[in-house]
């Protein structure tokens, strides 16, 4: 009798196993490809998210009867995300000067972990969605993750320190999975 979430291999490709083989558990792999697939959208969105920028402009106001400007030249702010190189901001700057002020993280390292942040977070992101180094990356992003914990545990943010408890345990869950992953370029790493 077979579960519909397991598969036996053929007993005739398993020297020494006898006739039950080993069993592909197929919910544990596409639980682990779930889970590695939206840490890997999140990572890499996040890293993204650290090139982009709000920059006001100023428009004319549409009248919402004509759909042309408004005759009185009334202009309006509005705020337009943009997203270059130059715009590059791995700790906000409202952290960053938090971090300024505490005299436990070193100036040095605090440079060194924003200019690392946002591509390490791509990096990390990009391989576990195709699937190259996930064991490897997913314990990149848990020292990232630790490394943010620190942090917002010296500048007194606990509900950061949750929210990053929460990716914590979703990286956790996806090594606990790691043997069941299926769809990858490196399985070992």
């Amino acid at each position: 009798m077979t579960n519909t979430a397991e598969t036996t291999l053929p007993a005739s490709r398993d020297v020494g196993l006898g006739d039950t083989g080993p069993r592909f558990h197929w919910d544990h792999t596409f639980a682990y490809l779930v889970l590695r697939l939206w840490l890997g959208v999140r990572a890499l969105f996040i890293g993204i998210e650290k090139f982009s920028s709000y920059k006001s402009v100023a428009v004319p106001l549409i009248d919402p009867t004509t759909g042309q400007p408004d005759a009185s030249g009334v202009m309006v702010n509005v705020n337009i995300k943009s997203y270059a190189l130059a715009n590059y901001a791995g700790v906000p700057a409202s952290l960053r000067d938090k971090f300024a002020h505490e005299p436990f993280v070193p100036k040095f390292a605090l440079v060194a972990f924003d200019k690392m942040l946002g591509p390490a977070f791509i990096l990390t992101g990009v391989m576990l969605l195709i699937g190259l180094g996930t064991r490897v990356s997913l314990l990149a992003q848990a020292l990232i993750y630790i490394a943010l914990t620190v942090g917002l545990v010296l500048i007194d943010q606990p509900d950061g320190v949750a929210y990053l408890g929460i990716h914590i345990g979703l990286v956790a869950a996806a090594l606990l999975l790691a043997q069941h992953n299926r769809f990858t370029v490196l399985k070992k790493w």
